[in-house]
């Protein structure tokens, strides 16, 4: 078990890699407001990986990544974590590689988290009396796999997709993003 420090290594691929989430989607899926997200991409806590926008949440594309460090940020800060060690979190999950985000639980005792790879570190964390809560970053990553195959995504870098279409999740085409988009010619 390794209390996180400030540090960054280069990000691990998203699993939806070729779809791009819109601010409001983003919001449903991460359990957070849409102001808090103007908020937290404004003073760069989790910026959109894929658009960032120069005005408040035009135009901003996330990607799976950014959307599960969301949700993240919101149960730390529901837990009553520091801004800064949240900060050092976002750093942390980001410089990990999917496999390794599978086996993750960060650990908090509110002052400091702790990243634990293993059972027998969550355990020997709790009995040290440092751990509090725990947020299983694995588990995390399936209930937004889950949400987001149900909310409308698009195609992103020459992704293929239906003619002109939204893509919701797994192939399905979004008819109200077809509507709109044919509107907008």
């Amino acid at each position: 078990m390794n209390a996180i420090a400030n540090g960054t290594r280069d990000a691990a691929p998203d699993p939806f890699e070729s779809f791009g989430y819109r601010g409001t989607v983003a919001c449903a899926a991460a359990g957070i407001t849409y102001r808090q997200l103007d908020y937290w991409a404004r003073t760069d806590l989790v910026r959109p990986s894929l658009t960032p926008a120069a005005g408040s949440g035009a135009g901003r594309l996330y990607n799976f990544r950014d959307i599960l460090i969301l949700k993240i940020v919101k149960r730390l800060l529901d837990t009553g974590v520091s801004l800064h060690n949240i900060r050092a979190a976002v750093a942390h999950v980001h410089s990990r590689t999917s496999a390794q985000l599978a086996g993750i639980t960060l650990m908090s005792d509110g002052a400091t988290v702790y990243e634990c790879t293993s059972a027998e570190e969550v355990v020997e964390l709790v009995h040290a009396g440092q751990g509090v809560f725990g947020i299983s970053v694995g588990a995390v990553w399936r209930e937004v796999e889950t949400v987001l195959s149900q909310l409308p995504g698009e195609p992103v870098d020459g992704a293929t997709t239906e003619p002109s279409g939204a893509v919701l999740g797994h192939g399905v085409v979004d008819e109200l993003a077809l509507r709109r988009r044919s509107r907008a010619v």
